[in-house]
């Protein structure tokens, strides 16, 4: 999704609209209502934009630019990106919260330079300011000279989606230094405050709704799942091997075999999908209400002991989705948190297929319990990691402007976008690469290649208690964490005849060891192949560390 927002070039036979202002302004909203585009979602949280996108406006010579939201004296690659997209824009929409006019839009004003550029003002959250919205569309007017049009940007109606094509194109130039004295004495209408920003629990309600939010999910999917496994084995699975036992042992092998691609892929599948459905899905419910924003906001002070701080915690959260996005979105992260902040998404944020492949694992051993010590581990050693290999520290001044985000009822539309999205990558990115890895399981087993390797790391997985045979689940992990659903063959009689311990650890190293090829490679391009590198050593150095702790602990306990 990122990458085909990023696909789009500037038309130099079009004029360009470029949309400028802070964080959940609705930018993104209005870009879709006014485009008609599918190329993002009307989310409702910070730094949900993190490239721009173009897309020409319709019946019209003009091509409308989504940037991501400005943060005041911030070096973050997302506010460069804005500044830089004002620069090449013939017309600046500044979008500003009806609700906080009077103090975003002076400071845009005094930030941006505009003085060569026609302007619009579009008032976001009119329906949350209607009271005096009339009065201040009027001084607006006045003061600026330019056209000045209040919409619902997440419900964007026909008739201000028709105001806002015609003024576009013939947008004005401002008053040359306009006395902003009257805006800046507009009151600002807060949003509610909850239980979320109190001084004292605040911070162990968001943590409690944060462990809420994914545990929720991967609990129902795992009861989902425990529920159709044995119905796919007797009415699907069983017939088909039966159907197959007079086929070449070749045919046998790739398709129900201890790694066939119907056998291990259709379990994998079930065990999986539910938990990147559902995890999406509260996710995208999350995000879109608010709350994710309160969370983050409230747990900025334990953040800033790793060297992060709040806003940081959006993305390390968007890695429990996808950690090529959460890469990503950290450009928002200032230059001095942003290494800090993928160091953690890649160690720490178990992305939804991970975390379906390890819960399928715990099931087929009959331990699905050990997956709360995993995630806990997870967070606690990649917390230590972090703050270990990343020794820069926060500073402790805040943003010159910072917005709490209306809490509101998601939108529909918005969060069945995401959730498409998600279910979209599943089935186009990840079964095709999982079907290629039961292949190649395959053709490594009958090659003898398998038993080569596992004899070759045997020894080494030896120092953590685990049998030679594990070494195709941690050998796979590394091309994509789900790769570790291989240990599922045999119809998980492996994992089953693990022990709690060994089960725990096998899991913890296949998952932490490094990680997933495609999470590095991304990283080689956003952040150069010298600091991937990096990455993937100091990873490597404490995962095994950390598994060889947790392996000794395990056996004097």
């Amino acid at each position: 999704m990122l990458a085909e927002s990023a696909s789009f070039e500037a038309n130099p036979e079009l004029k360009t609209a470029v949309l400028v202002g802070f964080e959940s302004a609705g930018k993104s909203a209005l870009f879709r209502g006014l485009t008609g585009q599918n190329v993002g979602e009307e989310a409702n949280f910070r730094g949900s934009t993190v490239m721009a996108r173009r897309a020409k406006l319709p019946d019209s010579a003009v091509e409308l630019v989504d940037t991501p939201g400005i943060r005041l004296k911030d070096d973050s690659q997302t506010t460069m990106a804005a500044l830089d997209q004002l620069s090449d824009g013939d017309t600046v929409i500044l979008v500003v919260r009806a609700t906080h006019a009077g103090l975003e839009l002076p400071l845009l004003i005094e930030t941006l330079e505009l003085k060569r550029k026609t302007v619009v003002l579009v008032l976001t959250f009119a329906d949350k300011a209607a009271q005096r919205l009339q009065s201040q569309v009027d001084l607006f007017r006045k003061t600026l000279g330019i056209s000045v049009i209040p919409v619902n940007s997440r419900d964007l109606d026909a008739g201000s989606r028709t105001l806002l094509l015609k003024a576009i194109p013939h947008a004005a130039r401002m008053k040359s230094n306009p006395n902003l004295q009257g805006i800046s004495d507009l009151p600002a209408i807060e949003p509610g405050r909850t239980l979320f920003e109190h001084s004292v629990w605040g911070r162990f309600l968001s943590l409690f709704a944060l462990l809420l939010m994914f545990a929720a999910p991967v609990y129902i999917a795992y009861l989902f799942s425990g529920w159709a496994q044995p119905l796919v084995d007797r009415w699907l699975l069983d017939p088909l091997r039966s159907s197959l036992m007079n086929v070449p042992d070749m045919l046998w092998d790739v398709t129900v075999g201890d790694y066939g691609v119907v056998s291990l892929g259709l379990y994998s599948f079930i065990w999986a999908f539910p938990v990147v459905l559902l995890v999406g899905l509260s996710v995208a419910i999350t995000e879109e209400s608010g709350l994710k924003d309160r969370i983050t906001d409230a747990l900025d002070g334990w953040m800033r002991t790793l060297g992060l701080n709040g806003r940081d915690l959006i993305p390390v959260l968007s890695g429990f989705g996808c950690n090529v996005v959460a890469i990503y979105q950290s450009r928002t992260c200032s230059s001095c948190t942003r290494k800090s902040c993928v160091s953690l998404i890649a160690f720490g944020s178990a992305c939804s297929y991970q975390i379906g492949a390890s819960l399928s694992i715990f099931s087929s051993g009959g331990r699905p319990w050990l997956f709360i010590p995993y995630l806990a581990l997870l967070i606690f050693v990649g917390a230590l990691h972090t703050r270990l290999w990343n020794r820069s520290s926060v500073s402790n001044t805040v943003p010159l402007y910072t917005n709490r985000t209306f809490l509101q009822t998601p939108s529909l539309t918005a969060v069945l976008w995401r959730v498409r999205s998600v279910t979209k990558q599943f089935f186009v990115q990840a079964m095709p690469v999982f079907i290629g890895i039961c292949l190649a399981a395959t053709f490594l087993k009958l090659t003898g290649i398998l038993n080569v390797l596992t004899g070759m790391l045997a020894p080494w997985l030896g120092l953590f208690d685990l049998p030679g045979e594990a070494a195709g689940g941690v050998l796979f992990s590394i091309l994509r964490k789900d790769g570790l659903l291989v240990l599922n063959h045999n119809e998980g009689a492996f994992a089953a005849g693990l022990n709690a311990g060994q089960l725990l650890i096998l899991v913890y190293l296949a998952s932490t060891l490094t990680a997933c090829l495609v999470t590095l490679w991304t990283l080689r391009r956003e952040m150069g192949a010298s600091f991937a590198a990096k990455l993937a050593g100091k990873q490597l150095a404490t995962s095994l560390v950390s598994a060889l702790l947790i392996s000794v602990g395990v056996r004097l306990f």
